[in-house]
């Protein structure tokens, strides 16, 4: 048996041949290089014969393993001995322990050789070992600061799925912890940078550089594309457009300011306003630069509507309406599986919560005109929600029925000047869309009812999309304002809802 020395000599001191080994050995400790594997087959090439590396559990983590005594591999890992050597079976072993940055666990270097060990291979096996530490402890650090920046990042995404169910209260506790005066707002703007699902780290971390840490950065868990920043000055917003200029294939969405309640309303503006960014020369796009159809109502009458639609939900625990209505609202913009990704919660949970409202509100989502006036409804209460409403005037004012509010002068010109855009084309896109949408937006059965092929009716509504300068065959607010559209003028029959009528 021989101990490990205790203070050990320089690499390349007293080599027989120079340091050539020691210069090899060390290329290892290079960024570029830092792999245990290839130190311990370069190790039983220096010494002309055999290496292995076992950790704390037994597991071979490079080279083949000689035969071995288990007990004394076990004497050497525990540290009753610092090494051993020995000869036998016309072979030479040596078991030196290495220490893992993990003070209670060690592993095991084996190195068999069929010559004895001379000066110059005890040095190198025992440097190699220093080399193997290092690497080990190295890697725990790297493995450590990465679990330290998923954790940050997990902690991001748990703040901004909060503020999603309007639980602003546990999301600025949350972020209290980290982000002192984060969320010490009242209201801010969402803004949804696009690039490369390569790229999106190294751009979150562009986010959170420019905007010093003033906004919530955070990586969509639905769209590998997609950084959300939740930010609530304008300072930040400015800097994240600086972002966009110099990189190519990088866009920029924002919504409009908005309550720190009401961030699920805004994160659609502004996947909306991404949308159109994509068709911009400078690749950026603010939502709210468009007249939309529910500014051209009677607010009054509008709010009445509203409460009266919703109100079956106003029974439900505060909790419990918050959770319906955010999911709703970005079940009714996006997927059942985006959305879930979104909150944080299976698909399960996204349609077993929308099938609640549509049973309380008496009505089917998979019928679009629906969802299109569910979807209005929605963004008025999110936008009155902060106006006082007059109490006189709502408590004595008559209903007023879905029909009479999309009728006004204001509405109908609105909807006119919209599907106007389709009659330029020959191929009747208008008449396409009025069946592709009363369908459910199905392709097959509106083909069926067109007498058409399927493909014929996909490629009308794509055609439609620049024409109307909306996003139709996505689905979310831009089809839902079309839809809205075809109800105003009469072209669809208006859906079954509890206060449609």
């Amino acid at each position: 048996m021989a101990g490990r020395e205790d203070e050990v000599r320089q690499a390349g001191t007293g080599s027989a041949d120079g340091s050539a080994w020691a210069e090899q050995l060390l290329d290892h400790l290079r960024p570029t290089g830092r792999d245990v594997r290839r130190v311990v087959a370069w190790l039983a090439d220096a010494v002309d014969g055999i290496a292995a590396l076992r950790d704390d559990t037994g597991t071979l983590l490079g080279g083949p393993l000689p035969p071995l005594d288990d007990r004394l591999v076990e004497a050497v890992a525990a540290g009753r001995i610092a090494s051993a050597a020995w000869e036998g079976q016309g072979r030479h072993l040596r078991l030196v322990r290495v220490a893992y940055p993990n003070p209670s666990a060690a592993g095991v270097l084996a190195v068999s050789r069929e010559s004895a060990f001379d000066r110059r291979t005890a040095d190198i096996v025992t440097h190699t070992v220093q080399v193997i530490e290092l690497l080990l402890k190295a890697g725990e650090t790297t493995a450590a600061g990465r679990r330290l920046e998923q954790a940050t990042s997990d902690l991001r995404l748990a703040i901004l799925q909060l503020l999603m169910v309007e639980d602003t209260v546990s999301a600025r506790r949350v972020a209290a912890g980290l982000w002192p005066g984060l969320l010490d707002t009242d209201s801010a703007c969402v803004y949804v940078v696009e690039g490369t699902a390569e790229e999106r780290d190294g751009l979150a971390e562009q986010c959170i550089d420019v905007t010093g840490e003033r906004a919530l950065v955070v990586l969509c868990p639905a769209v590998d594309e997609h950084v959300i920043v939740v930010t609530p000055g304008e300072s930040e917003a400015r800097q994240l457009r600086s972002l966009i200029g110099p990189r190519p294939r990088t866009f920029l969405g924002g919504s409009a300011r908005h309550s720190l309640a009401r961030i699920a309303t805004a994160y659609g503006q502004a996947v909306s306003a991404l949308a159109v960014a994509h068709f911009r020369p400078d690749k950026a796009a603010v939502y709210a630069e468009r007249t939309h159809p529910e500014r051209l109502i009677d607010p009054a009458a509008l709010r009445g509507w509203t409460d009266r639609l919703l109100r079956p939900l106003d029974t439900l625990p505060h909790h419990t309406r918050a959770e319906l209505l955010a999911t709703t609202r970005l079940g009714l913009e996006f997927t059942a599986v985006s959305t879930a990704k979104v909150l944080g919660v299976s698909r399960n949970t996204v349609r077993a919560r929308m099938e609640r409202v549509e049973g309380l509100l008496r009505t089917d989502f998979a019928d679009l005109t629906a969802r299109a006036v569910v979807h209005l409804a929605l963004n008025i209460q999110v936008s009155l929600a902060d106006t006082p409403a007059d109490s006189d005037a709502t408590t004595e004012a008559a209903p007023v029925p879905l029909n009479d509010l999309l009728s006004g002068p204001a509405m109908r010109t609105w909807a006119q000047d919209l599907l106007a855009h389709l009659d330029k084309d020959s191929r009747d896109l208008r008449r396409t869309l009025r069946a592709w949408i009363a369908e459910g937006g199905n392709a097959e059965r509106a083909a069926q009812t067109l007498g058409v092929h399927a493909q014929t009716v996909r490629e009308h509504v794509r055609s439609a999309e620049p024409v109307l300068q909306r996003q139709l065959l996505a689905g979310g607010a831009d089809l839902y304002e079309v839809v809205l559209a075809h109800l105003t003028l009469g072209d669809l029959d208006q859906p079954a809802l509890r206060a449609a009528k």
